[in-house]
């Protein structure tokens, strides 16, 4: 019994350790005939006729040469070339208002008079000394001339009237502090004054702007540093005026500002009603020119591992081109090599065709 039970076992025992090598072998031998046929269905598709009525719909771009300009696009804001606050220069109560806001008024027109009632008595004593002083020198002048009296008495009566004359040019000059004055001419912008009203120096004063001249300041970040100077074209564009005019840039600072690591630029306006101190402007300032370009537009261009290329039209087939990407501004690059004036590229569907493929122009176009 023994016997015929332990013989069974050992079978048993031998099947199960081979039929795991079986199914290795079998599935070893399937994937060698995948790989047969499809190596086999390849030759055959290389081997067929392409079908010559497929085609992919297209519209071509005619090349010729342009010009291309690459600009800097910064935020300012408008300013006026004079724009400053007249102050008085000494403590007092305003006596008197002589202009308004909005008045145009001129250079050294006096707008606000505080009260100097104690320097006018002051000024009138020292104009009566200084005419007393006057008097009794041509008086000893006369003498003088006569041979009459010293040099001494001559000199100190000449003394005293130069004195007392200084004295009163003093106290005039003391009594234009207590005045407000235009340091320009243009128009009062701001301007919170009242009568009765005690002011000081630095705290109280007068804005007046010359709006007929304008001006565009901004700040350049220091990477641009090597392409924005002075003299370069500018497009200057105020949104909120809906205006917009080209001019040059008239002043590039030389130094970089430590903080901020950028550099202060001004544009010069012509005279225009619609714009404003402190208006928003944007400056797109031409940092590179190419009068004789190819350009084409971004999407055109396609990039891989060998570089970038575009599509020609050629007779209805696609030919891949490889060329060389210049600057790229407002949706169009700059072509430095590769492409000539006369070739027709592709611009839609360009994306899905390949190099030999035929093509259908629905739409075509020119620069």
């Amino acid at each position: 019994m023994k016997k015929y039970i332990y013989i069974p076992a050992l079978l048993l025992l031998a099947a199960c350790s081979q039929k795991p090598k079986d199914k290795t072998a079998e599935l070893a031998d399937l994937k060698k005939q995948q790989a047969d046929i499809n190596a086999k269905i390849s030759a055959l598709e290389a081997q067929m006729p392409q079908d010559s009525s497929k085609s992919t719909d297209v519209s071509t771009l005619a090349l010729k040469s342009s010009t291309f300009t690459n600009y800097v696009q910064i935020q300012g804001k408008i300013d006026a070339q004079d724009n400053v606050m007249a102050y008085p220069q000494s403590p007092g109560v305003i006596t008197g208002i002589y202009a308004k806001v909005g008045q145009h008024v001129s250079k050294g027109q006096v707008l606000v008079q505080l009260d100097n009632a104690v320097l006018k008595q002051q000024i009138s004593q020292a104009q009566a000394q200084a005419a007393l002083a006057k008097t009794l020198f041509a008086r000893q002048k006369n003498l003088w001339d006569q041979k009459i009296g010293t040099e001494v008495q001559f000199l100190q009566a000449q003394t005293q009237m130069q004195t007392a004359q200084k004295a009163v040019d003093a106290l005039s000059q003391q009594a234009d502090l207590y005045r407000i004055t235009s340091p320009i001419s243009g128009t009062i912008d701001q301007m919170d004054l009242k009568l009765g009203q005690a002011i000081q120096p630095g705290a109280n004063g007068i804005r007046i702007v010359n709006a007929d001249v304008l001006k565009v300041k901004a700040d350049v970040p220091e990477s641009y540093s090597g392409v924005v100077n002075q003299g370069n074209n500018v497009n200057v564009v105020i949104p909120d005026a809906n205006d917009s005019l080209m001019t040059k840039l008239t002043f590039a600072a030389k130094v970089i500002d430590p903080t901020s690591r950028s550099f202060a630029i001004e544009v010069r306006l012509p005279q225009r009603k619609t714009l404003r101190p402190n208006m928003t402007a944007i400056l797109k300032i031409a940092s590179y020119n190419n009068p004789n370009a190819i350009v084409v537009p971004v999407k055109a261009v396609q990039k891989s591992e060998n570089g970038d290329y575009v599509f020609l039209n050629n007779g209805g087939t696609a030919k891949k081109l490889n060329v060389k990407v210049g600057n790229t501004y407002n949706g169009q690059s700059e072509i430095l090599s590769g492409l000539k004036a006369g070739d027709e590229i592709i611009i839609d569907g360009a994306t899905d065709i390949e190099d030999g493929d035929k093509v259908k122009v629905l739409k075509s176009a020119s620069y």
